[in-house]
């Protein structure tokens, strides 16, 4: 009986411990940049690509979810004008809104097609900025300031407003971005 009572006792313990590792965790997983080595097909030069993935805060219906994303030339290659940054862009994953601005000169009829956002980090003051947009019309481009600023805060949100005027807001926490600054030389 005693032989009985003890390996109830064993099995009870050996099912509670499977299901302890078995079940799957609730607690939230800390975002991570995601790094992926490259080739420009057309100019056979290296880079390196680190995407964060973020969240939308309103509720956007049958959104994956936005993403920065940056590309940055090799350790040893240089750009004449950007340095090591080949492009930095936020992707809703949808169209959005484009205004047209007047550029300051012009010279026939030019305008910029740019998004309007709202800027935040680290729970200050929101920034108003138009940023360019980029092909697709589903990303726009980071300006060099709003970049280093995202690489030195621990979250960042961005508004916009959809294609059809709806507006949203983006959210990213920011992991330890000191590899992604090292790699792309953003002081």
């Amino acid at each position: 009986m005693k032989q009985i009572a003890t390996f109830v006792v064993l099995l009870a313990l050996t099912v509670q411990a499977q299901s302890a590792f078995a079940a799957p965790s609730d607690a939230p997983t800390s975002p991570a940049w995601q790094v992926t080595q490259r080739n420009d097909s057309s100019r056979e030069y290296p880079y390196t690509r680190f995407t964060l993935v973020g969240k939308f805060t309103n509720g956007v219906a049958g959104a994956t979810g936005p993403s920065v994303v940056i590309d940055c030339l090799a350790d040893l290659v240089s750009h004449p004008l950007t340095g090591r940054v080949l492009s930095a862009s936020v992707s809703a994953g949808f169209p959005l809104k484009v205004i047209y601005v007047e550029p300051l000169e012009i010279h026939g009829t030019s305008y910029f097609p740019k998004v309007a956002t709202n800027f935040r980090a680290n729970g200050s003051a929101e920034r108003q900025q138009e940023w360019s947009v980029g092909a697709d019309k589903t990303s726009a481009t980071i300006p060099g300031d709003a970049l280093a600023t995202l690489l030195t805060s621990q979250n960042v949100s961005i508004s916009a407003e959809d294609s059809k005027g709806a507006s949203f807001t983006m959210q990213f926490d920011i992991p330890d971005s000191a590899s992604v600054r090292n790699s792309c030389d953003i002081k």
